[in-house]
């Protein structure tokens, strides 16, 4: 079953190439990669997610990567938790 991991403090530098190589040492498999940008001016915002194969390969992950500084930021790398939905806006 594939584990999605949530990745945090990444340094502006940071690309999904140079994202998806690290957490594809040591032979784990990352069926996908993203990093999250700001719609108006397409700069990262500093965080992005990883789909690893399966939950073996997300704790090696969590357990090798997590507070390694990488483009002079210490990364956050943890399970990610699903969306919750939004209320609604209880201005009226």
């Amino acid at each position: 079953m594939e584990a999605r991991l949530y990745v945090g403090n990444l340094s502006f530098k940071t690309t999904e190439d140079s994202l998806r190589q690290m957490f594809a040492r040591d032979g784990r498999q990352v069926v996908d990669c993203k990093i999250i940008s700001d719609r108006e001016t397409g700069r990262s915002r500093g965080f992005g997610f990883v789909e690893m194969a399966n939950d073996d390969d997300a704790n090696k992950a969590i357990a090798a990567l997590d507070g390694v500084e990488v483009d002079g930021r210490a990364l956050r790398v943890n399970l990610a938790r699903e969306k919750q939905p939004r209320r609604p806006s209880e201005r009226y």
